[in-house]
């Protein structure tokens, strides 16, 4: 959860008059979640953000689904799924269910002659490899490797590369993506215990006033369809905005981990949450400092979650044979640990630099036809002891 923010010009009460220089009023408009109930901001526009001149066509984005029901561990080798010039062609949805969406991109281009808008879900993009600028109607923000960019649902933007090397790994989630709720006081603002504080989160610091007419070109996200629409103006027209809904950035090198004498559970890497479910940040730490302490974690029967781990970048402990790009899906239903040798391996390390990002989402993950062109079919039998999966 974000905290409150004010960029550019606003009037001193909102719901007010507001006048440009030439007399005439700006156009205000509440930007709100959950109805009247949620984070909202308030923005004033050059002019009214409702001119819609032309609807053109609509096409389906929905994935194409190769297994409903799965039980079965995966391994998708990530970085196997081809660049696109496209942003949006890029995407390419791995994993799904009616909470979220587990999208891999490799875009070379920035987008010019289109925005973009997602009316389904907020956006988690995590920046694996490529710098840019995220620009959106309520201002810009820098990104680079390790970043994590929050999008809520709604939000006009384009993302501007600054070469044609990127890797997104992707969560669209349907429902609102917020700090963890036990690192917040009752206010709002994250305790002092907790991995990261405000002062790591980076809002956006500038912002683009465009005072244009003509015709632009919005793909809109809705119900799985992309729909084009063209706005009759410019849709970064604002001059200023305040409250608590806009995008904003947190890198995954500013977390600070948790450690204990013994093996810490999942929870403490907890980054984001919804109410179906959480993403956490594995970040490089001091191990276990227990005289007989196991540094690997211990097996784990998945009953009420489906794990996805996406590895970013280091050397992966609990694993053998896992690069960056990789993506393990532990579903629930059955067991899942360290691979064999891996426990030994560990006793006595005293750190990690391990980097990832894991989604554990409440209901069940089904594979797309996408993911299954880069899946690892023997993966689930690289726990058999006499097995070198």
């Amino acid at each position: 959860m974000p905290f409150y923010h004010s960029l550019g010009k606003i009037p001193p009460k909102r719901h007010t008059q507001f006048r440009k220089p030439d007399g005439e009023l700006y156009s205000e408009q509440l930007f709100g979640t959950i109805g009247f109930d949620g984070m909202y901001s308030n923005s004033y526009h050059v002019h009214r953000p409702t001119q819609v001149k032309e609807i053109k066509k609509q096409y389906s984005v929905a994935p194409k689904i190769a297994k409903a029901n799965n039980i079965q561990s995966y391994r998708f080798r990530g970085f196997q799924v081809s660049p696109e010039n496209d942003y949006l062609e890029s995407r390419k949805a791995v994993l799904t269910n009616s909470d979220c969406t587990i999208i891999l991109a490799a875009p070379k281009k920035s987008q010019e002659d289109y925005f973009y808008k997602n009316t389904d879900a907020d956006e988690l993009i995590f920046i694996h490899r490529g710098t840019g600028t995220l620009r959106t109607h309520l201002g810009n923000i820098d990104f680079k490797y390790g970043d994590y960019l929050l999008v809520p649902r709604g939000i006009i933007y384009k993302m501007q590369f600054n070469d044609e090397d990127n890797r997104l790994f992707i969560v669209e989630s349907r429902r609102p993506i917020y700090t963890p709720k036990r690192y917040r006081n009752w206010f709002g603002q994250l305790l002092e215990h907790s991995p990261f504080c405000e002062r790591d989160l980076r809002k956006p610091e500038t912002i683009e006033t465009h005072d244009e007419k003509g015709d632009f070109l919005i793909k809109v996200k809705k119900q799985d369809e992309i729909i084009e629409m063209v706005y009759a103006t410019h849709p970064f027209d604002v001059v200023g905005y305040d409250g608590y809904n806009y995008p904003y950035a947190f890198s995954i090198h500013d977390f600070e981990p948790i450690t204990g004498r013994i093996h810490q559970p999942p929870p403490v890497h907890q980054t984001f949450e919804t109410d179906a479910f959480v993403v956490c940040s594995f970040v490089p730490r001091k191990y276990d400092y227990h005289p007989l302490s196991i540094p690997a974690p211990y097996n784990h029967s998945n009953i009420d979650s489906d794990e996805v781990l996406y590895y970013v970048d280091g050397d992966f402990m609990s694993r053998n044979d896992i690069d960056a790009g990789h993506i393990s899906l532990h579903p629930a239903g059955i067991p899942h640990g360290p691979h064999p040798g891996a426990t030994e391996r560990s006793i006595g390390k005293t750190d990690t630099d391990e980097l990832a990002v894991m989604v554990d989402t409440f209901k069940p993950l089904q594979v797309t036809e996408e993911a299954m062109k880069i899946a690892d079919e023997s993966y689930y039998q690289s726990w058999l002891e006499d097995n070198n999966h």
